[in-house]
């Protein structure tokens, strides 16, 4: 469905070229619409985590997702002591119905899902994964910031030791999922407020998200930011990124075939809890959460009251 933005060199900058694209509106996601441009996955989780995906209907019924006018509201049970030999805590996997490749998301968030064993991620991926790609915007688990943006991708995928033209710290530059136990080429903003209860503290802000052929941005703006572009503030009909001054990830294909490497995308909302990640315990503990992962799970839904994602809205650009 995508119409391509036209992406054009804007300038070059310590001999390094910077790119910047133009783009039209294509999807706005505002209260009820999100509830109509993407539907719940009632699925067994793919992280192992410790976690019941409802269906649509049943996250309407569960009121695990509700909107307003302005306001959509995606949670988890609070509620509920879970039985150790029973289903995970309900909670909700959205995915968009609509397919994006050269694309701009920009990501309007009050509040992200907090707690000792919480997993939430705002992320996008491709039918055929890991061949199609993954690209991971929001990410994190047991309340642990600075948000890091990740790809995960096939064999023969990896980004330069030496970054430019981004505020972010390189973590990983393999972004193979058969290596290092599927950790990814990642990049962690230096903001401490781009996560989870310290992002919450502040009001939340705005991610952004740009993907063409030849790069893979990431932006965020905290609520109180000077810098965040009024285009992006206001939700305007159209984006030019030459405005939006260094991503704190900037993915480049200098050894990496990003056309190859990254299909159609799906964009995924979830919260999940332990798992693969979240449930490592040396992490948990780490974290300085209580016990283990899944017993604190299961036996104290009132912790997971603020184990909820609000959004003012999400638009696509293309």
């Amino acid at each position: 469905m995508s119409r391509f933005a036209t992406v054009f060199a804007a300038s070059l900058l310590s001999a390094s070229a910077v790119h910047a694209a133009t783009y039209s509106i294509s999807d706005t996601f505002v209260g009820p619409s999100f509830l109509t441009g993407f539907t719940a996955q009632a699925i067994t989780d793919p992280t192992e985590g410790r976690v019941n995906y409802v269906s649509q209907s049943q996250a309407a019924s569960l009121n695990l997702t509700y909107s307003t006018s302005d306001t959509f509201i995606l949670r988890s049970d609070d509620t509920t002591v879970l039985s150790a030999s029973g289903p995970g805590r309900n909670s909700v996997r959205l995915q968009s119905n609509n397919f994006y490749d050269t694309s701009l998301m920009v990501a309007d968030i009050r509040w992200m899902p907090q707690g000792c064993g919480t997993w939430p991620a705002l992320w996008s991926f491709g039918t055929n994964w890991p061949y199609d790609g993954e690209i991971d915007i929001i990410e994190g688990v047991n309340d642990q910031g600075p948000d890091s943006a990740t790809l995960h991708t096939s064999p023969g995928c990896t980004i330069p030791s030496t970054t430019t033209d981004q505020t972010g710290t390189l973590i990983s530059t393999d972004c193979n999922t058969a290596d290092n136990g599927n950790q990814g080429c990642q990049m962690q903003s230096s903001q401490s407020t781009s996560y989870g209860p310290s992002f919450n503290a502040n009001g939340g802000g705005w991610y952004a998200m740009e993907r063409t052929s030849t790069y893979i941005k990431v932006w965020f703006w905290p609520r109180n930011s000077a810098s965040v572009p009024s285009s992006v503030t206001s939700g305007s009909s159209s984006q030019d990124t030459s405005t939006f001054g260094e991503p704190f990830a900037n993915f480049v294909n200098t050894d990496c075939d990003i056309s190859s490497h990254f299909g159609p995308h799906h964009i995924i909302i979830n919260l999940t809890f332990c798992g693969d990640w979240a449930g490592q315990q040396a992490l948990y503990a780490a974290a300085g959460c209580p016990g283990t992962c899944v017993d604190y799970v299961n036996n104290n839904p009132s912790a997971f009251s603020n184990a909820y994602w609000d959004f003012a809205a999400l638009r696509m650009y293309e």
